[in-house]
């Protein structure tokens, strides 16, 4: 009977689903290690495993062929050169934080076209100071045009919402060739600097992968308008932060929304804190009820499939990080 490896460490969540995949796919041996020591004795008879896999234990996996990786897009340093030349299939948990994100995004765009940016820090001040004409600080939605970098599915969620505000949506990605439900147009990473002066709004969704890491720096924010806000929800390392500053205290750009950072948590002394135009949060956006109840149903489907020599649900491209 094949078996999946449960690999420390483990939580009182990981062995409820440990738990719960014996009851519901039987066929299937479930062994739930909670020391390296206890993965690495049972390594060598797993035909699947859940979790971080060093290299190690990887070498022992002489019967691995399927991974399932507790994130949506794991830390640099897990895709390792071992694990990206081995044979076994790597799946992630992508799809589970479209709505949330997709919400948080459209959070950032509408605080930004009614000029929150501008009003919130003159709360804290208690500053009563409108923006002088009737239209100061507002971005009409149906003029404006937003630019999704990276349209999987949490940019295909942003692309209908935006679209419900009357939004203009265009997008760059690297594997995609059907523009989804919203997105006007789809092209791939080669378009990017010729769309960047074109959008009111460049928005972020992309994992950090070897491509990825700082591509957007100074010369990319030079390349947007003036008036143009910059919003990063995929991944920190995505995005030069020096230059973001840099840009934004040119005026080479009008704002900028952050969830994710370089280093986290962001430095209290880090210049963002305090630059105008700026609104940040905590790697909050994927935050939401059934996560974990998310997480269990791609588990659970991809043990099922598995089982079935079916193919499996959210594969990785292991060279590319995603």
């Amino acid at each position: 009977m094949p078996t999946l490896l449960m690999l420390p460490p483990q939580s009182a969540k990981t062995r409820e689903w440990a738990e719960r995949l014996t009851q519901a796919v039987p066929q299937l041996t479930i062994v739930v290690a909670e020391t390296e020591t206890d993965a690495a004795r049972a390594i060598g008879d797993a035909d699947a495993a859940f979790g971080t896999m060093p290299d190690t234990l990887l070498a022992k996996a002489a019967r691995l062929r399927w991974l399932q990786a507790p994130q949506a897009a794991p830390p640099a340093g897990y895709y390792t050169p071992d694990l990206v030349r081995h044979p076994v299939t790597v799946t992630n948990f992508r799809e589970i934080y479209n709505d949330t994100i997709g919400a948080h995004i459209m959070a950032f765009v509408l605080a930004f076209a009614r000029g929150f940016h501008l009003y919130f820090p003159r709360q804290l001040r208690r500053e009563w100071r409108q923006e002088s004409g009737e239209e100061s600080g507002v971005i009409h939605l149906p003029e404006a045009t937003a630019l999704i970098v990276g349209v999987g599915g949490i940019g295909a969620e942003a692309a209908r919402l935006m679209e419900a505000f009357g939004m203009h949506v265009t997008g760059v990605d690297a594997r995609r060739r059907d523009a989804p439900p919203g997105v006007r147009k789809l092209d791939g990473p080669d378009a990017l600097d010729a769309l960047l002066p074109l959008a009111d709004f460049v928005v972020l969704t992309v994992p950090h992968t070897p491509a990825t890491e700082g591509f957007m720096d100074r010369a990319r924010f030079r390349r947007m308008k003036r008036s143009g806000f910059f919003i990063n929800i995929g991944r920190g390392r995505t995005t030069r932060l020096d230059d973001l500053v840099e840009a934004l205290r040119a005026g080479e750009i009008a704002g900028a929304g952050l969830d994710v950072f370089e280093q986290e948590p962001l430095p209290a002394d880090h210049p963002l804190w305090t630059t105008p135009g700026v609104l940040l949060t905590p790697h909050v956006a994927g935050h939401g009820p059934y996560l974990d109840e998310r997480r269990f149903e791609i588990i659970l489907d991809n043990a099922r499939r598995f089982l079935g020599n079916q193919p499996l649900r959210n594969v990785v491209d292991k060279a590319n990080w995603f």
